[in-house]
């Protein structure tokens, strides 16, 4: 047994060594693919600042494996594989035993970035335990929503909070960004056009992509909006495409979709992967305060994002050629506006 610790020791030594000589960091980020993207901007400044041996996100693989080889983030981990759940119990009650997998999942990052739990919640406390099972690091726990009436757009507000608890010296950074953070490569644009080609579009054609959906009704522009900037665009001779997600293919009925793909294809049931060959073959995108409009932005695409409820100032979608519109009052979600959608096609026609 004695032979047993003293491997399991030395190899906890050499993970140590190696933490702090690469001085590698995390990110544990559950939430959606709109909030790994907005996550992104802190990735870049952990890099630039801390971690210049690379940065790893630990989430819902479905919404981070795009994420390596097409951004700053190394490598991605699942978060629902690794019992984080056990770092939830009473910090009083935590316990763990030598060679815990839990000690070796972060036993190589001397940042470690926490979206689960609360500052100074047990999530926390059991957390910067098990870090320091095996070397010493830095472990901070952060908000993931700004409280209201934040006037800082997310991006910023994390990078705040990181500096304020990291004791770093603050330098100018914003998330106006010249670069996209997201870059697809060959293969997505090869794959881009096989998609094409499998929904009866030309490859070559560079269509505008309408992603009329979003996570929540609040967020959404009536679909006749989105029809009636979709057939002005048509009739300047662009070719149009309709993205439709689960949620979409859930809220419309066969008759609605027969009404969309009077205008444009209607592209269904695409892996995120696919959505980013689509957006990679595209011009522009139209969409709702939604995931795939922070895609869209983020890979550099001239992005037109229509926002209701939410204050863009703080969520709007980060990249080099984002166009804003703001639709106002409660009538948003239930209204036709002719002047919204004049301005879409202009901003997409820029």
């Amino acid at each position: 047994m004695r032979a047993k610790n003293n491997i399991v020791d030395q190899l906890r030594e050499k993970i140590a060594r190696a933490a702090q000589q690469s001085r590698r960091g995390v990110i544990l980020q559950p939430g959606s693919i709109g909030d790994c993207i907005v996550t992104l901007p802190l990735v870049e400044f952990m890099k630039r600042s801390v971690c210049p041996g690379g940065v790893d996100l630990i989430g819902h693989t479905e919404y981070t494996g795009i994420l390596p080889g097409r951004s700053n983030v190394d490598a991605v981990k699942s978060v629902d594989s690794m019992g984080l759940h056990r770092l939830f119990a009473r910090d009083s009650e935590f316990a763990l035993a030598d060679g815990d997998p839990l000690i070796f999942a972060f036993a190589e990052y001397a940042w470690i970035v926490t979206f689960l739990g609360e500052p100074d919640s047990d999530f926390e406390q059991n957390l910067i335990f098990t870090a320091n099972c095996s070397h010493s690091a830095e472990v901070m726990a952060l908000v993931m929503k700004p409280a209201e009436g934040c006037d800082s757009h997310v991006s910023d507000f994390y990078r705040e909070q990181f500096v304020k608890q990291s004791g770093l010296s603050e330098e100018e950074y914003s998330t106006v960004v010249s670069m996209p953070f997201i870059k697809a490569t060959a293969a997505d644009i090869r794959r881009g056009r096989e998609v094409l080609a499998e929904f009866g579009v030309m490859p070559t054609s560079e269509p505008i992509v309408v992603h009329p959906g979003s996570g929540g009704m609040e967020k959404c522009w009536p679909l006749d909006n989105f029809l009636s900037a979709g057939r002005n665009l048509v009739d300047k001779g662009i070719d149009v495409i309709f993205l439709l997600g689960p949620a979409e293919l859930e809220r419309f009925s066969a008759s609605t979709i027969a009404k969309i793909e009077t205008i444009g294809r209607a592209f269904t049931n695409l892996s995120l992967a696919d959505v980013v060959g689509l957006l990679s073959c595209a011009t522009g995108y139209l969409g709702n305060d939604s995931g795939i409009t922070h895609l869209s932005a983020g890979l550099g695409l001239r992005t037109v994002a229509v926002f209701g409820p939410t204050d863009p100032v703080v969520y709007g979608p980060v990249g080099p050629a984002v166009s804003i519109l703001q639709g106002r009052g409660p009538e948003f979600a239930s209204s036709v506006s002719e002047d919204l959608q004049e301005q879409a096609i202009m901003a997409l026609l820029q």
